[in-house]
């Protein structure tokens, strides 16, 4: 079959098919950017396979005044740039002995046993230049019934990477519908324990990816169903704190956020917090914003007011404010569009909390002196100051200082 593909008459992606597809070699656009187009979706990043040697391809590349990046030189791929965008292109390659994500392979020239080698059905499909597709595995048969279905024998294809248990409960999260393929399941769980072996950065990388998978919430109740969602958090998974997040997100028109998402699923306290720092090797900024997020959001409701939900926002600012809101509002009984619930998750886009206006020399010049008591005139300032509701005006503020002035 052939599909109408735009993008592959675009420059400068059929330029570089020109230079690589002649000349006795052959090129084609493969994986995701196929699998997309045929689900008219986005088709993202492009990557290209070839026939040719890594060299031939910098050769050619070179000739045609392409910048080449050797990214992985040895395992058959280069990154070539035209125009400030880079495409990966990896030379056809087969299994010698697989050992992990770390495989022996030997460059070859047959595209089917280049297309055997890859993970699932739909990403094993690749399309020439003039838009004929390839289908050496069934791929296409898989998109139309929205399979997600290794290539062969799943459990020996999850055995040669364990992060494929967790590749195939997310691309079931975004491509597949109903439940997933009975056979890749059986092998994921069955080879479970493989996931301890897994760097915990790669763990989390595809974690937060599942986190904004469309049907994420089916996904994950299913990997706790299975015993697999557990062993990957370190804890209980709250399913419906998750479900209630995307909801609450969408209802309050903001951008799905993995990491509120993964707050929703694994934080119930602070301390969970800390676990799914040091078990996903989380960043400093996302451990940060699950901590705040566990913290005493169980007081956190409409009833709490206005002035309250502004002194929180100038305490912990808009971002982790917004975060505990919303997860409050997922454990509370209220539905995902309670007006009320909306109302205060969404205070910092009717209020901004202004800068503490005093400052150290409005106390000096007062007589206060240097040293910790004018630190406490001003702690004692800022808190009255907060107190009344952030006041600017001059005179306030004059009376602020002379009230705190004497402790």
């Amino acid at each position: 079959m052939k599909i109408d593909a735009p993008w592959l008459r675009d420059k400068p992606l059929s330029d570089l098919l020109a230079v690589l597809d002649r000349d006795g070699e052959e090129a084609r656009v493969v994986g995701g950017a196929v699998r997309n187009t045929l689900l008219g979706l986005p088709h993202g990043d492009i990557d290209i396979a070839t026939t040719a040697l890594p060299a031939e391809v910098t050769r050619r590349a070179h000739s045609a005044g392409f910048k080449v990046v050797p990214t992985g030189f040895d395992h058959g791929t280069v990154t070539v740039v035209i125009d400030g965008r880079p495409f990966e292109v990896t030379t056809l390659r087969e299994d010698v002995e697989t050992f992990g994500r770390h495989a022996t392979v030997r460059f070859g020239r047959d595209w089917k046993r280049d297309a055997e080698r890859r993970d699932f059905t739909m990403n094993a499909l690749s399309v020439s230049a003039d838009g004929t597709v390839h289908d050496y595995v069934g791929g296409l048969a898989d998109l139309r019934a929205r399979r997600v279905r290794f290539i062969g024998d799943a459990a020996t294809r999850i055995a040669e990477d364990y992060l494929r248990i967790l590749r195939f409960f997310r691309f079931h999260a975004y491509y597949g519908e109903g439940h997933p393929d009975a056979d890749g399941l059986h092998a994921a769980i069955i080879t479970r324990a493989g996931l301890e072996q897994l760097s915990r950065e790669r763990v989390r990388m595809e974690l937060m990816k599942l986190m904004l998978a469309p049907h994420a919430v089916p996904a994950l109740a299913v990997m706790a169903e299975c015993g697999l969602l557990g062993p990957v958090l370190g804890g209980v998974p709250h399913l419906a704190s998750f479900s209630n997040m995307a909801k609450v997100e969408t209802a309050c028109g903001l951008a799905p956020d993995a990491t509120r998402r993964l707050g929703a699923l694994g934080v119930w306290v602070t301390e969970d917090a800390e676990r799914l720092w040091q078990r996903l090797r989380l960043s400093n900024a996302e451990h940060e914003r699950l901590a705040v997020m566990g913290t005493a959001w169980w007081r956190a409701s409409p009833a709490m007011g206005e002035d309250a939900a502004r002194r929180l926002i100038y305490r912990i600012g808009p971002q982790y404010f917004t975060d505990r809101m919303l997860l409050a509002w997922t454990r509370a009984d209220a539905s995902a569009h309670d007006p009320t619930w909306r109302a205060l998750a969404m205070t910092p886009e009717r209020w901004t909390a202004p800068a503490f206006p005093l400052r150290a020399a409005d106390f000096i010049a007062r007589g206060v002196e240097k040293g910790p008591v004018l630190g406490a005139a001003l702690a004692r300032a800022e808190a009255v100051w907060i107190a009344e509701g952030f006041p600017l005006e001059r005179k306030t503020l004059d009376e602020i200082i002379n009230h705190t002035m004497g402790g």
